[in-house]
C-alpha cells in the first residue's frame, strides 16, 4: 500500500500544468485532494475551493471552507512574468505565503509544505537583503507596499521566485517547532500551457538553448514526481531544502561550464 493512501492533501494550481500532474499523482497513490484554484480543477478531485491568490480577503474566504486535518499543502500554483509585476509578486509570494501561514491549523501532525519556485531565483543570494525585509513584512499589504516602494532591477518573475525560495529556507525551523516540514521544488523549463509566456519574458532563445544542452524540456510529471516525495513520509528528514528539479542545468551554469542564461 502507498504511503499516501488514505491522507489528504491541499494543492494549488491543480487546473493545468504541473499542479494537474500532481494532483493526479496523489490521486493514484490513493490519497485525497481538494483544489484551491481559480480554475476548475482538470483532475477528478475530491473538492474544489474556487480562490485568487492575489487576493488576500480571497484566501481567507477559501480557508474558511476549509474543514482538515491536512497531511499538506502544495503550493504550485503561479503565475509567468508577462503578468504586471505586483501580481507576479501578489500570486507567487503573498499569497504563497498568506495561505500557507493561514492553514497552519488545519494541517496534521507531520504535515508537509512544498513550495513550487524555480531555476529563475538563482540568485538569490545576491539579494538577500531585499527578500528578509520584504519577508520581515506582517501582512499581505504590508508586503505589496514595501515592493511598491523598493522595485527590483529585472523581471519580477525572478525576484517572485528568489523570495519563494528563501521562504521555504527560513521556515524550516520555525514549521518544525510545529511538527511540520516545508520544502522548495526548483524547476527549470517546463513543457506547460504558460512555457510561451515564459519564452516571450525570458527570452526564446535562452529557453531554446536550455532544451537543446538537455534534449528535451521537463514534463510536468518530471516535476510532480519529486513534489510528491517531499510530501510523503519518505522525506521525513527533509526541511527548508531547495531541492533543484531542471535536469542538470543548473550544474553546469553554477560550476562555470556554461554561462547563466540573462533572464
Amino acid at each position: 500500500m502507498s504511503s499516501l493512501a488514505g491522507k489528504h492533501f491541499l494543492v494549488t494550481g491543480a487546473a493545468s500544468g504541473i499542479g494537474a500532474a500532481t494532483a493526479r499523482r496523489l490521486l493514484d497513490a490513493g490519497a485525497e485532494v481538494t483544489s484551491l484554484d481559480r480554475h476548475d480543477p482538470s483532475v477528478p478531485v475530491h473538492r474544489h475551493i474556487p480562490v485568487d491568490l492575489s487576493d488576500p480577503a480571497g484566501i481567507d474566504d477559501a480557508v474558511a471552507r476549509l474543514a482538515g486535518p491536512y497531511d499538506g499543502l502544495l503550493n504550485v500554483a503561479g503565475v509567468p512574468g508577462t503578468a504586471p509585476a505586483d501580481v507576479v509578486l501578489a500570486v507567487n509570494v503573498l499569497g504563497l505565503r498568506h495561505l500557507t501561514e493561514s492553514v497552519l491549523g488545519f494541517l496534521a501532525p507531520g504535515a508537509s509544505i512544498v513550495v513550487v519556485s524555480s531555476t529563475a531565483g538563482y540568485n538569490w543570494p545576491e539579494r538577500l537583503d531585499a527578500i528578509k525585509e520584504l519577508l520581515a513584512t506582517d501582512t499581505f499589504a504590508d508586503g505589496a507596499a514595501w515592493f511598491a516602494a523598493h522595485p527590483q532591477k529585472g523581471n519580477a518573475y525572478n525576484f517572485s521566485k528568489e523570495v519563494a525560495t528563501v521562504y521555504a529556507m527560513t521556515m524550516g525551523v520555525a514549521v518544525k517547532e510545529m511538527g511540520f516540514r516545508i520544502n522548495a521544488v526548483l524547476p527549470g523549463p517546463v513543457e506547460t500551457p504558460i512555457l510561451a509566456d515564459f519564452e516571450e519574458s525570458m527570452g526564446k532563445e535562452n529557453l531554446d538553448g536550455v532544451k537543446e544542452l538537455l534534449g528535451r524540456h521537463a514534463d510536468p510529471e518530471d516535476i510532480a514526481d519529486p513534489i510528491v516525495f517531499l510530501a510523503s513520509p519518505e522525506s521525513r528528514w527533509i526541511n527548508g531544502h531547495a531541492l533543484v528539479v531542471d535536469g542538470g542545468i543548473s550544474g553546469v551554469v553554477l560550476t562555470g561550464l556554461v554561462p547563466a542564461p540573462e533572464i
